[in-house]
């Protein structure tokens, strides 16, 4: 996976600086900002193996920690941040705004990529930034976490889960439900929560590129050479 343009930023995000890990193919024809799950980070090895494919179908991704180092650490110990899901995804708007006045990625469609709680959060944040949020994918994800936002979010979601993640799919099932915007339930066979069986990743990843690829690159991009 290559890895030559992808450099450290900083983002403002409120009272607190973010920091994230960002790549920019060259040609970039759409972003997906991640959103990690519960005590996870952007060094999430699933997360990352996600982008690069993103990456390898020239759509640019931002994998950000929505915690700050000092923040991660109390979590650590009480868990307690992982669910605040207003936090989080407050900080994932202030995110998106970042990346929406930077540059960069000004020109880019954006959209969520959101795995556990941090689908939750992304829903969320697809709710309050409707004119930003393209489209949302939550890999082994909690929308219902989203809640009351749900039936707000106007970007076309996918919810994948694993087939043996029987709970999950239950919620999701319950969320897919509570959204009104253009949705999908994506199950993987035999896949459990964190998708570690053969060729379960790869099909989270094959579903995600289909999906952003689909939603995030407008008429005009798609027709250029």
């Amino acid at each position: 996976m290559d890895r030559d343009s992808e450099h450290v930023v900083h983002v403002p995000a409120g009272p607190v600086t973010l920091e994230g890990n960002l790549s920019l193919p060259p040609d970039a024809r759409g972003l997906v900002l991640f959103a990690h799950g519960s005590g996870s980070s952007r060094h999430s090895p699933r997360n990352r193996y996600v982008a690069g494919r993103l990456n390898e179908a020239n759509l640019a991704t931002f994998l950000v920690d929505l915690l700050t180092a000092e923040e991660e650490r109390i979590d650590q110990v009480t868990a307690e941040l992982r669910f605040n899901i207003g936090l989080l995804a407050d900080r994932l708007v202030g995110v998106t705004d970042w990346l929406g006045a930077s540059p960069d990625t000004s020109g880019l469609r954006l959209g969520y990529f959101g795995a556990s709680t941090g689908a939750g959060a992304a829903l969320v944040a697809a709710a309050e930034r409707p004119d930003q949020a393209a489209a949302v994918v939550s890999r082994g994800g909690r929308p219902d976490l989203a809640a009351l936002a749900l039936p707000r979010v106007r970007a076309p979601t996918l919810l994948v889960v694993g087939g043996a993640d029987t709970q999950v799919i239950a919620l999701n099932r319950s969320a897919l439900a509570a959204l009104r915007s253009e949705k999908e339930l994506a199950i993987v066979p035999g896949a459990t929560h964190l998708f570690e069986e053969p060729g379960a990743l790869d099909e989270v990843a094959d579903l995600a590129t289909q999906w952003f690829l689909r939603h995030l690159i407008s008429d005009r991009s798609a027709s250029t050479p």
